[in-house]
């Protein structure tokens, strides 16, 4: 770890409404807006991006529990933003206060919990699964 992680940490993703990320495209809908699968993924996203100041190359996190409302629709076109906010640390275990908006305002809240991993740890113990 470069930096110690504490709460207060934010980051944010974007990305604009298309073609690859509405619910008709991914199966959750059939409707050409943006789909929950699409704003859950921005809002991990967002969440990763608050840690790129504190991991060094041999950590990462993975994500282990999202809890979210997805209350409005956005339309092809239009700029989703989803910000985190890191809350509580506890050892390995971050939870994030996570949201995503649109120019209309909310679109989605909720909360996230990801843990810190050693990359040659966790990838050894999957490949002892093979």
């Amino acid at each position: 770890m470069k930096v110690e992680l504490r709460p207060g940490l934010t980051g944010r993703a974007e990305a604009i409404v298309d073609t690859t990320n509405v619910a008709a495209a991914m199966g959750s809908g059939d409707l050409d807006v943006f789909a929950t699968p699409a704003m859950i993924a921005l809002m991990e996203q967002a969440a990763c991006n608050a840690l790129v100041p504190c991991l060094d190359a041999a950590t990462s996190s993975v994500g282990i529990k999202m809890d979210t409302t997805h209350d409005a629709a956005t339309l092809p076109g239009k700029k989703v933003i989803a910000t985190a906010e890191l809350t509580a640390v506890e050892g390995r275990k971050l939870t994030f206060k996570v949201g995503a908006c649109d120019d209309h305002g909310p679109i989605g809240t909720g909360t996230h919990e990801r843990f810190i991993i050693d990359k040659a740890k966790f990838i050894g113990k999957l490949q002892s699964r093979l």
